[in-house]
């Protein structure tokens, strides 16, 4: 393998030995190089290439500060004299952006384990933000210390420059540079002491064993707003999040930086947002299609669609005060090239169903549920059991399996006492003790609410059966009452046919349906 010198020597100085193995690791967006290198025991470690003498340093610093304040990110453990190669902590293999590969492949449809490692990396963000800002010398970042107007143009110049003109669309200079200055004098009005990361994407989070980020690629970070970084992370063109996915994730980013710092109002705090994600989506378009038309890379043209799609959805959702700006923009995302495609979710290896189209959304105004072939039979029974856990959960004889199971053996059991051990839940003095100690009216109040709202919809869909099921030690006392006052309760509310049975006793009352009552 054809390593270059330097890297070698200065593992060498480093180790005190050469290394057993070498391996090049696969590069990204940037011109750095990557090798592992790996000792007798297995040990491993990185050594980074590169040929920005400004950009090593801005890594160099920035990763040494970081560590002194014990943020997860990779040491630096040697450096050349003339900072263009370094060696660094392994952080092993696995990137975020690996790890919600099935997720992602299948149109964004992220299951529990996927959604756990975003809400854990987008928790940890302020803590680098807001504590890595602190005792920072922003003079050391590359290329420059703060988030400005004039990056801000740059940014949007590389947009206009690179992709937009690429589209051959008609726009007056004059007109969208004005827009332009508007929407940069918009996003620094704001000063913030943060650290803004600026690329915090997937790809830039590497996870241990336990599925702890690291934060890696930094070195293009400055002093800045920290709207930025969840705009970046979050609109990740390949990403595909659903709209409830972020709405959760900004959320936990939001109660996660209370915690750091004063935050403003959640309507503020939108609002700004919108605006970077806006941004962040023409900054990242220009990047595309840099990296896409002019140095045709793949990976970056394959992303410009979903990219496009984003600002389609933006645009759509938002009113930004950028007339001219946003006129073009509309007919960006109405170019034939760039025009929705609906394509089959692809199977995820786990096994997690997904379908072959966008799935109908739910809303109130479409009415009741789907109906099914168990709809519309009518008239609802409801059925009600006591019994003892000791002898099992009662067998459901209408063949759906069962319905609801209550517990009631948190409340203050009466069978403890001598006087009511012969006696049910059915006795007066029995009844008496559970309502003067109060547990036991608690617990239903509870049960009452959810039993009504599944009883009225039964009986809207035309269902035939609904079970209820309440469990004590001896489904002699606690029990039987509340499955008696349960049963009483439905027939009382809703007229319809009610089967009251305390198992253990083999005692059986039916309370047979009226004509349907009218609701209070």
């Amino acid at each position: 393998m054809d390593v270059e010198n330097n890297i070698l020597q200065l593992y060498r100085q480093w180790a005190g030995s050469d290394p057993v193995s070498v391996t090049a690791l696969p590069g990204a967006g940037s011109n750095r190089k990557y090798y592992r290198f790996a000792d007798k025991d297995g040990a491993t470690v990185v050594g980074v290439v590169g040929t920005s003498r400004d950009e090593d340093h801005a890594f160099i610093y920035l990763s040494n500060h970081f560590d002194q304040r014990r943020l997860p990110v990779p040491k630096v453990l040697a450096v050349s004299d003339d900072e263009l190669c370094y060696l660094q902590q392994d952080l092993g293999s696995v990137s975020l952006f690996d790890a919600l590969k099935g997720g992602r492949e299948a149109g964004g449809r992220y299951n529990v384990k996927e959604k756990e490692l975003l809400i854990k990396t987008i928790r940890q963000l302020p803590n680098v933000q807001i504590r890595g800002a602190r005792g920072l010398d922003f003079t050391q970042c590359y290329p420059q210390p703060e988030f400005d107007t004039d990056s801000v143009l740059f940014d949007l110049n590389y947009f206009k420059y690179c992709f937009l003109k690429t589209t051959d669309i008609d726009f007056n200079e004059l007109k969208l540079e004005a827009n332009f200055r508007m929407f940069a004098n918009d996003l620094t009005e704001e000063k913030m002491e943060s650290f803004l990361y600026r690329d915090f994407q997937a790809r830039n989070i590497m996870l241990d064993a336990k599925g702890n980020p690291w934060f890696i690629d930094f070195q293009g970070g400055r002093k800045g707003p920290y709207y930025y970084d969840l705009a970046s992370f979050l609109w990740q063109a390949s990403a595909k999040y659903s709209h409830k996915l972020r709405r959760e994730l900004v959320y936990e980013y939001y109660y996660s930086l209370k915690n750091y710092t004063e935050v403003p109002s959640v309507r503020h705090f939108a609002q700004r947002l919108s605006l970077f994600v806006l941004f962040r989506t023409l900054q990242v378009l220009g990047a595309y299609g840099f990296r896409g038309y002019f140095e045709h890379k793949k990976h970056f043209i394959d992303s410009i669609p979903p990219a496009i799609q984003n600002l389609r959805e933006l645009l759509h959702d938002n009113k930004f005060p950028y007339p001219y700006m946003v006129e073009v923009l509309e007919k960006i995302t109405q170019l034939p090239q760039f025009a929705m495609i609906e394509q089959a979710a692809a199977n995820r290896s786990d096994g997690y169903k997904v379908t072959d189209k966008n799935i109908y959304p739910a809303h109130p105004q479409d009415g009741p549920a789907t109906f099914s072939k168990y709809d519309g039979k009518g008239p609802l029974i409801v059925t009600v059991y006591s019994f003892s856990y000791r002898k099992g959960i009662p067998d459901d004889p209408s063949g759906n399996g069962g319905g609801y199971v209550f517990d009631c053996r948190s409340t203050h059991n009466p069978g403890r006492y001598e006087p009511y051990k012969k006696l049910t839940g059915l006795d007066e003095p029995v009844i008496r003790f559970l309502e003067d100690d109060g547990e036991i009216l608690t617990f239903l109040d509870s049960v009452y609410k959810l039993a009504d709202a599944h009883v009225r919809r039964y009986i809207q869909r035309g269902f035939t059966s609904l079970m209820f099921c309440f469990g004590c030690t001896g489904g002699q006392h606690r029990s039987v009452y509340s499955a008696q006052h349960l049963g009483e309760h439905i027939h009382e509310k809703f007229g319809v046919e009610v089967r009251i049975i305390h198992r253990e006793q083999n005692i059986h009352f039916e309370l047979e349906a009226e004509k349907l009552k009218s609701e209070e």
